[in-house]
């Protein structure tokens, strides 16, 4: 559809949010959109990352669109409506964010369910459900805590206002800040480097890094453990200690 543009290039997925004129909120045709775009790229051996980004730079994406929100039939199908933020959890591949404006209410969310996220020096990040009466319901508490804090946490939550891209890069919210103009490319750069990598140990290292927010020390430990002796027994694996040893660049098949 035009407000989603999706493209594939040397195994990194490309999803643009493409309504800048409404700072890239998300309507629910945009929703099922992109729940189509992640359950494709989970099926598709040729992409391995995915990178996220808004259209213009003005916003990333400032969440719902709130127009819409009064078209659903009752509070109870807005609670079981799809919901993009479960989609961008749910895609087995790394996905990279390009944060290029502001990132508000479900924008923030979409941001936090990626795996790696940068954004621009003049990005702003918020959660102001709060000041319209009600709070995030992606999963805004939880990844904010985990990525802030809960004290940091408590201020974006409980007051509404946005913080400053270096607000949100000293308190670990993003990993970069970039010039606008450079931030797509920077992504793009990111995720060539991850695609290089063996799909399946990505993969694996994806689900491990998640199990590792909710699992005790030494269920985590054995979990990892697990699923290193998956990847280890890969061809990808073999390949990898082949090419060591013949101190010649490995080419991994996903296998």
């Amino acid at each position: 559809m035009e407000h989603i543009q999706f493209a594939v290039s040397k195994h990194v997925a490309t999803i643009t949010l493409n309504r800048p004129e409404k700072l890239n909120t998300v309507t629910p045709a945009m929703s099922d959109a992109l729940i189509a775009h992640i359950g494709e790229c989970n099926q598709r051996e040729d992409v391995r990352v995915l990178v996220l980004t808004g259209a213009g730079e003005k916003a990333f994406c400032a969440g719902s669109d709130i127009a819409e929100l009064d078209s659903y039939d009752s509070p109870w199908a807005f609670r079981n409506r799809p919901d993009y933020c479960d989609a961008i959890r749910s895609s087995r591949k790394p996905i990279v964010c390009a944060i290029n404006g502001y990132a508000l209410g479900g924008g923030l969310e979409t941001a936090m369910s990626c795996d790696i996220r940068i954004a621009a020096d003049h990005a702003r990040l918020g959660s102001p459900e709060v000041k319209l009466g009600w709070i995030g319901g992606g999963g805004m508490a939880y990844m904010l805590a985990h990525s802030i804090g809960p004290s940091n946490a408590a201020i974006m939550l409980m007051g509404g206002d946005p913080v400053s891209a270096q607000q949100a890069l000293q308190w670990g919210l993003v990993s970069e800040l970039h010039p606008a103009a450079q931030l797509v490319q920077r992504a793009q750069e990111i995720a060539a480097t991850v695609a290089m990598r063996p799909p399946v140990a990505v993969e694996t290292a994806k689900a491990n890094l998640r199990a590792a927010y909710t699992m005790p020390l030494e269920m985590a430990i054995q979990y990892e453990r697990d699923l290193q002796t998956v990847c280890f027994a890969t061809e990808d694996a073999a390949e990898g200690r082949a090419a060591f040893k013949q101190k010649r660049t490995a080419v991994f098949k996903g296998r």
